[in-house]
């Protein structure tokens, strides 16, 4: 199969024709001139609630929904997510996203696994998350681990059995977001250190979002990531939770350390109005979903959105928005065979017109979504 259009690459924008073979790019034939249309690797969305009034935490069916709503946004590689529950709740979660990768359907994005937010996170930075943040004991730590879906758990450094927690997940691959956390500076440097020293691969849940903010004196741990060589971190680049020139810092500081995730809530893809998350009543409204209090409460983002936002009010250049939906993620999670077009990648891959709306999507060479 061929596509021709002109092609996002790391670096620059190619008219061309890319040569798919199976489920790998072949080939990339530069042209003179091509369509007006974007071909761009596909998105890797690590941090996903719902969508299309589904949840994570609402089982198999539930979980494909999700899933299948994001396709449509470009979303090719999919980490459903949990949330704060009580542990059976979670534990049922993890069961079911590991049955929805044995089940998925082949013309879904990849499940590449669950994202543990919730519940080893701290009770005074709990965000939108229900009250049921539990300490990481070594016994949750194993009956978690033992249903081999976990692919990246969200982390408060400061709990109790944190340090051994910290060491057990990374020792087997899990990636470690510190977030929801009221850890200083301090804290979380020794946090990345221990991860790093295990052997692991940390980073940082929703930058910026529930853990303390940079202060003069009090750098916290947005400063200890951005400062790290090794530390990544996700953003919801919707502008309600982070500022675009935040935004801006964060990437010139992290450059391709930083990522996007939605962090989308049952509510993504429907009309404004009440909404639910993890049992609590929210309400959509002008772009953000927030509790009664006003606290933010998860996104409606899609991955297709953030991109056009990293554009138009973000100031980057189409492949470097690129990266942080693709590239920067897949490497966040170890992904080194997709998240890039390249003779031998995946041909995991997004087409979208002038306007950064998803005209079609491919998963593995095959056409799963045209609009």
């Amino acid at each position: 199969m061929d596509l021709t259009g002109q092609i996002v690459l790391p670096d620059r924008i190619l008219p061309g024709t890319l040569t798919l073979e199976g489920e790998r790019i072949h080939a990339i034939t530069p042209l003179p001139e091509a369509p007006a249309r974007y071909i761009l690797p596909g998105f890797i969305d690590g941090h996903v609630h719902g969508g299309d009034g589904a949840d994570t935490m609402d089982g198999v069916a539930a979980i494909h929904r999700l899933a299948r709503f994001h396709l449509t946004h470009g979303t090719t590689t999919i980490l459903p997510t949990t949330i704060t529950a009580p542990w059976p709740d979670v534990m049922n979660a993890l069961k079911a996203v590991a049955e929805a990768q044995r089940t998925a359907p082949t013309d879904g994005p990849i499940l590449h696994g669950a994202h543990l937010e919730g519940p080893f996170v701290s009770p005074h930075r709990l965000g939108a998350q229900p009250p049921f943040a539990i300490p990481p004991s070594p016994g949750l730590v194993a009956q978690a681990l033992e249903t081999g879906v976990v692919r990246v758990v969200t982390l408060a450094p400061e709990l109790e059995h944190a340090d051994t927690a910290m060491e057990s997940f990374a020792r087997v691959g899990v990636r470690v977001s510190l977030g929801h956390t009221v850890a200083g500076y301090e804290e979380a440097e020794a946090a990345i250190c221990r991860v790093c020293a295990a052997g692991g691969t940390v980073g940082g849940t929703h930058l910026f979002n529930a853990m303390p903010p940079i202060e003069g004196r009090r750098p916290g741990p947005v400063t200890a990531l951005m400062c790290s060589d090794e530390g990544h971190a996700e953003m919801i680049f919707d502008t309600h939770h982070v500022h675009p020139a935040t935004f801006r810092l964060a990437a010139r500081v992290m450059g391709r350390r930083l990522l996007f995730v939605t962090d989308a809530m049952r509510g993504t893809g429907q009309p404004e109005g009440p909404s639910q998350l993890g049992g609590q009543d929210v309400e959509i409204r002008d772009g953000a979903v927030r509790l009664p209090d006003g606290t933010l409460a998860g996104s409606i983002l899609t991955l297709d959105v953030a991109l056009r936002n990293a554009v138009t009010v973000g100031g980057m250049s189409l492949p470097e928005a690129s990266r942080l939906v693709s590239a920067n993620p897949a490497a966040w999670l170890g992904l080194h065979d997709r998240g890039r077009i390249a003779p031998g990648s995946r041909a995991d891959l997004v087409v979208m017109d002038a306007g950064f709306s998803v005209r079609a999507v491919f998963v593995g060479g095959t056409t799963v979504f045209r609009a």
